[in-house]
């Protein structure tokens, strides 16, 4: 039976399924949740990506890229930060105990020392369903968080849409 639940959200499509599926268990378990955002250069709308650019050593376009950075870090921040408030509400609502952090860092080592630190019995993270090839190259956050986690890991596939058409296998001719 888990008791606390840290659950891994990002601003990507399998988050609010991630955070279902937590929930879920939260409710069923009579869990708390601790919901954690990592501000991170993985993550694709963060500033340090969107603002790489050449600067030619001019001082003032230096200081123009840096003032730029600065506010758009202020809105990522924001963004990660009203992501979980809202994310909290709904738990609150279901009668789940919930409260958030957002901490800067690598997502896989930032949500194992979160868990750490809060004495999670459970984290849940989603999975993308990566190449078996890409989950062995350094990068995947729910690889890293299944080989490092002090605790029970619940990796949740990225949901298959259901539109899609199916192959039937053909009867095999036999030759005669």
């Amino acid at each position: 039976m888990f008791q606390k639940i840290l659950t891994a959200l990002d601003k990507s499509e399998i988050s609010r399924h991630v955070f279902e599926e937590a929930l879920a268990l939260a409710k069923a378990n009579g869990a708390s949740l601790l919901l954690l955002h990592v501000l991170s250069v993985d993550e694709e709308d963060n500033p340090l990506v969107a603002g790489r650019n050449s600067w030619n050593y001019d001082p003032k376009a230096i200081c123009a890229a840096v003032e730029s950075f600065q506010k758009h870090w202020q809105e990522y921040e924001q963004q990660g930060l009203e992501l979980l408030r809202s994310r909290t509400a709904q738990a609150t609502a279901a009668g789940v105990r919930a409260e958030f952090t957002q901490n800067l860092g690598g997502p896989g080592a930032c949500i194992c020392a979160v868990a750490r630190a809060w004495g999670a019995d459970l984290i849940v993270v989603g999975r993308r369903r990566l190449s078996v090839w890409r989950e062995l190259v350094p990068g995947s956050v729910s690889s890293y968080v299944l080989h490092h986690a002090p605790c029970t890991v619940m990796a949740v596939q990225y949901p298959v849409k259901k539109n899609i058409p199916t192959l039937r296998p053909q009867p095999l001719k036999l030759l005669s």
